[in-house]
């Protein structure tokens, strides 16, 4: 899809503005939005894809101030890979997330890991990376990769969820790596939290992000719900399953709905629900 508002800057409110990337998918929706957060001292949030238009816009936005951080949520590869060619361009340190390089049987090229990044400081929960009159505080939140952090920004109560809430789908959790009980636990600590709105990194800010986790955690416990009823008919395959759960899904989708499946379905075999034999389910005996 084709956006006008690919490469401009949107101030979002005082401290954070926005500039998308060129990358729309089905799995990136209008593509990566990267934040600059602060004035004059700033952070760059999700540098995004390794796109020489991207990394022009973003040098661009921030002409005449100075980039203290470059900041990941963690690293597929329409994520993190401008990192280093942004660094080169400002010298700036990479910060955040562990390095994690996996090979990932995923169904999306643009979520494979990135090879490329390289920080130069990794974030532990609750690690905190300051600016002038700004202060971002990493929150872990494993589940759609093990490495993923979100970032709150304590000045405004907002909180920048990269992949792990979204503003217009749910997160693909995608086996080995996504870990469908992490995610649900991160999603239970996102709950506990008061924060006033998210900044995906696909989609719209959320204004009212306790309900949509709310929301986001009915759903997956509906689909864990809808396995175990499935599977109490007769044993099944993941694709048989995914055909009876996702009617009327963009076919583009079948591999993303089926790894959310694996994952969910991992997650009841660890806690004794179901069991496995040659790529076919059934309820554990």
């Amino acid at each position: 899809m084709d956006t006008p508002l690919v490469g401009r800057v949107v101030e979002l409110e005082p401290l954070v503005r926005r500039v998308l990337a060129g990358n729309p998918s089905p799995f990136t929706y209008t593509g990566t939005q990267t934040y600059i957060v602060g004035r004059g001292d700033v952070a760059v949030i999700d540098p995004g894809p390794d796109d020489a238009d991207h990394i022009s816009a973003l040098v661009n936005a921030v002409a005449g101030e100075q980039v203290i951080a470059i900041i990941c949520t963690h690293t597929h590869r329409d994520h993190s890979p401008a990192a280093q060619a942004l660094k080169a361009a400002t010298g700036a340190p990479v910060i955040g997330c562990a390095p994690l390089v996996l090979d990932d049987a995923g169904p999306r090229a643009d979520a494979s890991f990135d090879t490329s990044y390289a920080p130069d400081r990794v974030l532990g929960d609750g690690e905190q990376v300051r600016g002038k009159g700004w202060t971002l505080e990493a929150v872990a939140t494993p589940g759609h990769t093990s490495n993923h952090l979100c970032y709150a920004l304590r000045e405004s109560g907002a909180l920048f969820t990269g992949d792990h809430v979204m503003g217009w789908s749910t997160t693909v959790v995608s086996p080995p790596d996504g870990d469908m009980a992490a995610f649900m636990a991160s999603l239970d600590l996102l709950l506990a939290r008061e924060d006033r709105v998210y900044y995906p990194a696909h989609g719209e800010p959320i204004d009212n992000p306790q309900r949509l986790v709310r929301g986001l955690a009915g759903h997956r416990r509906q689909r864990e719900g809808q396995i175990l009823r499935i599977l109490s008919e007769a044993p099944a395959a993941i694709p048989d399953m995914v055909a009876r759960m996702y009617v009327g899904l963009d076919p583009r989708l079948n591999g993303a709905a089926g790894r959310s499946v694996l994952a969910h379905l991992i997650d009841l075999r660890n806690r004794g629900q179901v069991v496995e034999a040659d790529a076919v389910w059934s309820l554990a005996a």
